[in-house]
């Protein structure tokens, strides 16, 4: 397989650093994305060589659009992944005190980011031989508690979204009649109970994180999904929680 180049958004986490490490280690061509500049430079330090940091306010259509353009500067005529990692995490005691400003920050950062990255880089994707989106959601998405309602809505929302992004690329991909139809891109959901990294686990001495998903497992099953059959894979739900 040619080197393929992938987006990873929300990159400045560490689920981001490992993501981006283990894809530029597989021998693809990283740009990890983040809305501060110095964080974001030294997560692709972190990630190593073969990384490029970029910096983007993903919540802004606008400026999804000017990092697109960008990328076409840098000389990248297609990309053929993206892995989206913004987060966010809020919770309450019940349903009646989940706040306004909380849910305004989840919707943005769990579902405006979505939209606009699967809107601008679709077509993209889409005509790649190997087009492959993915985010990464919540088991709360499937099982909302009160206390979590606002976070559980918004995940279930960005979930839907892109099971939507994945029913687009089959129908795209289904041929013009003439020979089998080839399903080539896939959009899948990551789900994890929460994640966990190495300075998680040096703070905390002891702790088990039962249930939860190391960030390099997750950053694992991101380049797996350019080895595996799209046609397997597009629409599925993956659980990655332990």
């Amino acid at each position: 397989m040619p080197p393929l180049t992938v987006l990873v958004t929300g990159g400045s986490s560490a689920s981001g650093v490992a993501t981006a490490r283990a894809l530029a280690a597989a021998g693809h061509k990283v740009f990890t994305v983040g809305s501060d500049s110095a964080r974001i430079g030294a997560a692709a330090h972190d990630a190593g060589h073969g990384v490029t940091p970029l910096t983007c306010d993903l919540a802004s259509l606008a400026a999804v659009r000017e990092l697109d353009a960008t990328l076409r500067g840098l000389g990248v005529e297609r990309v053929d992944g993206l892995i989206h990692l913004v987060g966010g995490w809020r919770s309450a005691t019940g349903i009646e005190d989940q706040g306004d400003d909380d849910w305004a920050d989840l919707e943005s950062s769990a579902i405006t980011t979505v939209r606009n990255v699967s809107r601008v880089f679709y077509r993209q994707l889409a005509s790649s031989p190997t087009g492959r989106f993915a985010m990464v959601s919540s088991t709360t998405a499937a099982a909302p508690t009160a206390a979590t309602a606002s976070y559980a809505a918004a995940k279930a929302a960005a979930e839907a979204w892109t099971l939507a992004v994945a029913e687009g690329f089959a129908r795209d991909q289904q041929g013009d009649g003439n020979g089998p139809a080839e399903q080539r891109s896939a959009a899948v959901v990551f789900v994890v109970k929460s994640l966990v990294d190495a300075g998680m686990r040096r703070a905390n001495p002891g702790r088990e994180f039962p249930g939860y998903t190391d960030v390099e497992d997750l950053a694992t099953a991101a380049v797996g999904l350019f080895d595996q059959p799209a046609d397997s894979l597009n629409g599925q739900r993956i659980l990655l929680a332990k």
